[in-house]
This record gives structure tokens, sequence and C-alpha cells, in this order.
């Protein structure tokens, strides 16, 4: 595997121009017009953001790149999976009110929003795929697998789990239904330390009534009943809630990887990250801290693990901002996302996608203005 080309635009607008022109530019420039879209449904994964966080792409940026499909020939929709934690995307109709909440409609975006896994998070499809080491078949959102064309419009942040959430993650841990959502959570099994105050947050949001309270109103976990997907962790004020073992987020990381092949192999795949508000946490989180470094722009590659190792490399690369969970961690590792999240490896994902053979992550930046 050698270099691959991810193009790069910064968000610096002049009078004339404005970022839906300086995206549209960006993904024409990196290839987009390489796939044929005539007649083709087209699956635009992204995240519609979780009422109450304000850090999600705008439909504005969903609606640049639909315009583009369609004066390509294709038939382009936007499309995401239902959650499996408390929140107002769990099911299809809660998810489609979040979404019309947040501005998604056809008017603001040019296409539909279908939910890929069906009204329950049951409607998936068994997808098998070659080279994997914890899967060998994945369990994806139905309407996800029937598109013709893939692509992924990614607002890139960091992730309590992860390191960070990028391209990968929008389309492995995205795509998964409900039941492939369990599958690559399930090895992580967090703890409740003795710093616990029993505030009854991590209870509020544990989706699979996991978390109980002894007779000192200190709570656990029901490691029987948790399915490991991290929330009460993120959602902790007092630091009291980590992974069971330090290899935990590592096997999430690597489980997405391997998801995200199973969406992709075989069919024609883009993919667009944008850098700007880059909070520490995912945007399914119903609030969002504080930027922790500058905007820094918009990427576009043919590659998933590459434009993910790009948008990290210009993260890191970044200056830190005051009053956010960075500068409160004072790292100085270099590296943004550990810094914050100490236990997580986000170079992890790039090992494992050259592992099994999904792209070595490497690549060449070429700016586009």
């Amino acid at each position: 595997m050698g270099k691959t080309n991810v193009f790069f635009t910064d968000m610096r607008c002049g009078p004339g121009n404005n970022l839906q022109k300086k995206l549209d530019r960006l993904i024409q420039r990196a290839g987009i017009d390489q796939i044929d879209f005539e007649g083709k449904f087209t699956a635009i994964k992204m995240h519609f953001g979780e009422p109450g966080n304000l850090s999600f792409l705008r439909p504005n940026f969903a609606k640049t790149v639909a315009d583009r499909v369609k004066n390509l020939g294709g038939l382009p929709f936007l499309t995401d999976c239902n959650t499996l934690y408390v929140g107002r995307r769990g099911n299809a109709l809660d998810h489609l009110g979040a979404a019309a909440e947040n501005g998604f409609s056809v008017a603001s975006t040019g296409c539909e929003v279908i939910i890929a896994d069906g009204l329950k998070g049951g409607d998936d499809v068994e997808v098998p795929f070659a080279g994997g080491v914890h899967f060998k078949t994945a369990r994806i959102g139905r309407t996800v697998m029937d598109a013709d064309v893939f692509l992924s419009l990614t607002h890139f942040k960091g992730h309590e789990v992860t390191g960070f959430g990028g391209a990968i993650k929008n389309i492995g841990m995205g795509c998964g239904s409900r039941a492939g959502k369990m599958q690559m959570h399930n090895d992580g099994k967090p703890e409740i330390s003795e710093e616990c105050r029993a505030c009854g947050r991590c209870f509020h949001y544990c989706a699979q009534d996991a978390i109980y309270y002894d007779e000192n109103k200190k709570a656990h976990i029901d490691h029987e009943k948790c399915v490991g997907c991290g929330r009460c962790i993120a959602v902790c004020s007092f630091h009291a809630i980590s992974n069971a073992t330090d290899s935990a987020p590592q096997l999430v990381g690597d489980k997405m990887v391997e998801y995200t092949k199973a969406v992709l192999d075989g069919r024609p795949h883009f993919h667009v990250s944008i850098v700007n508000q880059v909070s520490p946490f995912c945007d399914c989180h119903d609030e969002n801290d504080t930027a922790f470094v500058p905007d820094i722009g918009m990427f576009a590659s043919f590659d998933p693990v590459a434009l993910d190792h790009a948008c990290a490399d210009a993260v890191n690369a970044a200056p830190t901002l005051p009053n956010s969970a960075l500068a409160e961690a004072q790292g100085t590792s270099g590296d943004h996302f550990h810094d914050i999240f100490p236990v997580t490896d986000w170079k992890q994902q790039m090992k494992h996608a050259e592992k099994i053979g999904l792209s070595n992550g490497e690549y060449e930046l070429v700016t586009v203005k």
C-alpha cells in the first residue's frame, strides 16, 4: 500500500466566497466525479446530532455534498443507524424527530433522511468480509447496504473511548445496527471507583439498566447487563468511571475498523471530514464542551483511514485553546487526544486497518484554495 492523496482546504472565506463553495471545490478536486453516480442510490452517512449538542455539522454541509451527487446524476439520501444508549435517537421516530429539530429536512439538505436500521434498530444485514480478526461478518443497517454508492460526511472531534471520532467511527460504529453496536462494544466493561458521589447521572443515562446502588449509596455496574457503550464514562462529572481493562478502548477501535471494511468492500465510496468545533466528546452527547483547538478546515479522500490520519495530525499540530478540556489536562505528550483521554490510543485504528488490509493510513496532503 502506498500513500493516498488527502485533499484539504482551510476555512478562510473572503467576499464572494463561502464554506459551501469551498467544500464543493474540494470534493471535485478530490475526484468525486470519478464515481459513476448515474441513477445510483447514494447513501451519505452522517451524524444528525443529539438534541442539546450544538457542535454537530450544519445541514448546509450535507446539502453541498447532496447537490454535487445530484449534479452527477445520483440519487442521494442522508442516513444513520439507531443508538444503544438513552437519548433521542434510539428508534427511527425519535431519531427523525431529533434530525428535524437540528435542521435536517428536504428543504435544508435537498434530500431525504432515512434511518438505516429501521423502526427499532433491528432491520440489518449480516455482511461477510475478508480479513477480520474479531469478526467474519458484520451486522449493518439494511439501507446502508442497499445503497449503490457510499459516502461519509464526518464531524471530526474527540472521543472518550476511541480517542477521536472520525470517518472510521462514523462508518464502522455508525453503520452498525443496534445488534452490531453491541458486538463492537461488549468487550469493554467499565467499573466505578470509590470516587463515586452517588449523583445518579450514570444511572439515568444507562439504557441497559446495568447500574445499581449498594447500601452505602455507591454505584456499581452489572457486567451481565452492560454492553460496554461507555456512555457512563462520558457523563460522570467526578472521573469515577473507567474501563475495567486498558485494552477495552483499543478493542472497540479494532472492531470499528472491521465494521468499516464490511461497509465499504465491493462498492464505490468517498469520504469528507469537517474539522471544526473540535469538542472533546462525541456528538452523541446532549451537550458539547468548548472546542480544544481552533477550527482547521475540510478534508476529502477515497481512503477513510488516510483521511482520519490527516485530520488527527492536523489537530495535534494545532494550538491549545484556553478554558478547554485540553488546557485543563495540561498534557505534554504532543498527542492532544491522549492528553485528554489517557486510556485511549487512536493510532490503534491505523494499525488494525493495515493489519486487515483496509489501508495503511499513509497520505499525501494536497491543499486546495
